[in-house]
């Protein structure tokens, strides 16, 4: 391992919760239901694209776009919620100044700093890839793959933390490593 790439939400800051409140109160009206079960098994899509399967699912029509910036807005409001994920932040902390690190996220750049910064935690990394960074999101290797560019390790010399099926697939995708988050945490 010559670097180490980190999701964001559900891997280095404990955000789930939030994003799901946020997206049942985005949705409350339009009457388009959201079971948490969906919610988890979609964890590591992008806003835009969980609007558009919601959308074709209800038959109500969304504008994908609009529906995934309104609910990154009343994300916002959660913010102060959202706590460190510490098995994952410590290996962050440990690495920092050791190894090149980045952070390769499915949120907007300003949601995935501000989260970064809240946690005290924005100066350890050497890179951020966030949604606008790339073409196609996770499951595809595209954002763990600009990470690693970015923070000029191959691909297969690069560990990913990730705690999403969609977020593995991709650091398989990209010839990486990866940790299971979800398996540190006993989920």
């Amino acid at each position: 391992m010559k670097g180490i790439i980190f999701d964001c939400d559900g891997t280095l800051a404990d955000t789930m919760p939030a994003h799901y409140e946020s997206w049942l109160e985005t949705l409350r009206p339009f009457g388009v239901q959201f079971p948490e079960e969906q919610f988890w098994a979609l964890g590591g899509w992008s806003a835009a694209a969980i609007a558009r399967r919601l959308s074709e699912e209800s038959g109500v029509p969304l504008d994908p776009e609009h529906i995934a910036q309104e609910k990154n807005r009343t994300y916002v409001r959660y913010l102060p919620t959202v706590q460190p994920i510490p098995e994952v932040v410590a290996v962050a902390r440990e690495y920092h100044g050791k190894l090149p690190m980045a952070v390769a996220t499915g949120s907007s750049r300003w949601l995935c700093e501000e989260i970064l910064r809240r946690l005290d935690v924005a100066g350890l990394f050497d890179a951020v890839v966030a949604i606008e960074d790339v073409e196609h999101h996770k499951p595809a290797p595209d954002s763990f793959l600009e990470a690693a560019r970015r923070i000029h390790v191959p691909p297969a010399d690069c560990l990913v933390y990730e705690d999403t099926d969609a977020g593995i697939e991709a650091a398989r995708r990209a010839g990486m490593a990866f940790v299971d988050v979800r398996l540190l945490r006993g989920r």
